[in-house]
């Protein structure tokens, strides 16, 4: 049973995107036609070159941001006030989601590779306020995205927290590769899973999952 795998954990690690809300809100697409303006101002570059860089990015560093910094050493602060200031309109509360993360026992946080007033936002929408006890952004590990393990480490050595007493819910495969590799255990939040040996458990129903492990 789940339960028995997740004896140990007293920390519980969420991430924010498509994580914490159904893939269906899109909120994505929203960021996405944010960041490729961002890139084509700040670049001087069109859009189709803009689209083509932030992919890039995405795929070589982690994040656009980071191959933004990287390569071109751009603010970071600007970047994420910009690309986050999109409508939250399709989330909604979810009570049921809530209750199963405030019956988890132990310490429960955030962790986003956006910043973390755009998490705390999501949070509210989503009726989530108040259960967590940290809200992490990419801000708070010194702008070093997941999948980095340095990003886990400075993130968890922060909150103080044991990787081999935590367990991270991430809908990104690959941003479990490291937790795994420090001792986490791993929940891939997605409509389809993926056979990674990196990955513990699979859901598509987040609340569902969690209900057991209560």
């Amino acid at each position: 049973m789940p339960a028995a795998r997740f004896a140990h954990v007293t920390c519980w690690i969420f991430d924010l995107d498509n994580t914490l809300y159904p893939p269906e809100a899109r909120l994505f697409d929203q960021i996405e036609v944010r960041m490729t303006h961002y890139v084509m101002q700040s670049l001087g570059v069109a859009r189709d070159e803009a689209d083509r860089l932030r992919r890039h990015y995405w795929a070589r560093y982690g994040t656009t941001l980071a191959g933004l910094m990287h390569e071109h050493g751009v603010d970071p602060g600007p970047y994420l006030t910009e690309v986050h200031e999109i409508s939250l309109d399709a989330l909604s509360p979810d009570a049921g989601l809530r209750a199963a993360i405030a019956a988890l026992p132990g310490r429960r946080i955030v962790y986003t590779n956006g910043c973390g007033p755009y998490a705390e936002r999501v949070i509210a929408a989503r009726g989530l306020h108040g259960l967590f006890d940290a809200v992490y952004g990419v801000e708070h590990a010194d702008f070093r995205p997941k999948p980095e393990r340095a990003a886990f480490e400075t993130i968890l050595s922060r909150d103080g927290t044991d990787p081999a007493r935590a367990a991270m819910f991430e809908d990104d495969a690959r941003n479990l590769a490291e937790p795994h590799a420090m001792g986490m255990r791993t929940v891939h939040v997605a409509p389809e899973p993926d056979p990674a040996p990196h990955i513990h458990h699979h859901t598509s129903d987040l609340e569902g999952f969690l209900r057991q492990l209560a």
